[in-house]
């Protein structure tokens, strides 16, 4: 079993971007993977050398070099939306491990720049390829980790909660309501389908990289 107080050092020295580049969900399950023995000090991009350093000072193991399979240590990136083109999916939103995205089903969404981690989850998820990683005017500061670890708790804890209990459903509902219904599933996927078409092209413009 692990030892959670231990658990708890490691933890605080990790850098809590919560960017999974580590092969773990977030820091802590990180965290929990090296006091288990069961991988090293050194699969941590965000937190780089210097953090490496912290880590083995604490284990009292030798420093190792940064596994750079998992990523290049580098400054602080921080991701923008191009609201023009967003179309409203909400899979940036539900990519984010610290909440760092607010928008709505439809609505434009947009990046609390003092609150991103710059882990890049959710640029892949973007299916208009709206989202690009451009670098913050500033550096990552503890006072981010703390703020990081505490909304990705909050993150986790609002998903592990079981889900309310919904009003039974309308035992009236009919044939016309459930048209409707297939008509607005019908528009959301050809609004989709044109916004895919749009960054298609987009991206051709750009020609190779």
């Amino acid at each position: 079993m692990s030892d959670l107080s231990l658990v708890d050092r490691i933890d605080a020295l990790l850098p809590q971007t919560q960017c999974t580049k580590c092969g773990y969900d977030g820091c802590r399950p990180y965290a929990v993977a090296i006091v288990d023995g069961a991988v090293p000090i050194n699969r941590c991009p965000p937190g780089g050398d210097e953090g490496i350093q912290a880590l083995a000072g604490l284990l009292h193991t030798p420093p190792l070099p940064l596994d750079t399979t998992r990523g290049l240590h580098g400054p602080l990136l921080l991701a923008v939306i191009d609201e023009q083109h967003c179309i409203g999916c909400t899979l940036c939103i539900s990519a984010c491990p610290v909440d760092a995205i607010v928008g709505a089903n439809k609505r434009m969404h947009t990046v609390v720049d003092d609150l991103c981690t710059g882990c890049d989850l959710c640029v892949a998820p973007c299916p208009v390829d709206c989202i690009d990683m451009v670098p913050a005017a500033r550096e990552w500061t503890q006072a981010d980790a703390d703020g990081a670890r505490q909304r990705h708790d909050q993150r986790l804890a609002r998903l592990e909660a079981p889900p309310r209990e919904h009003a039974a459903p309308d035992r009236a509902i009919g044939r016309s309501n459930t048209t409707e219904g297939i008509d607005a599933d019908s528009a959301k996927r050809d609004a989709i389908a044109s916004a895919l078409e749009r960054a298609r092209a987009r991206r051709a413009s750009r020609g190779p990289a």
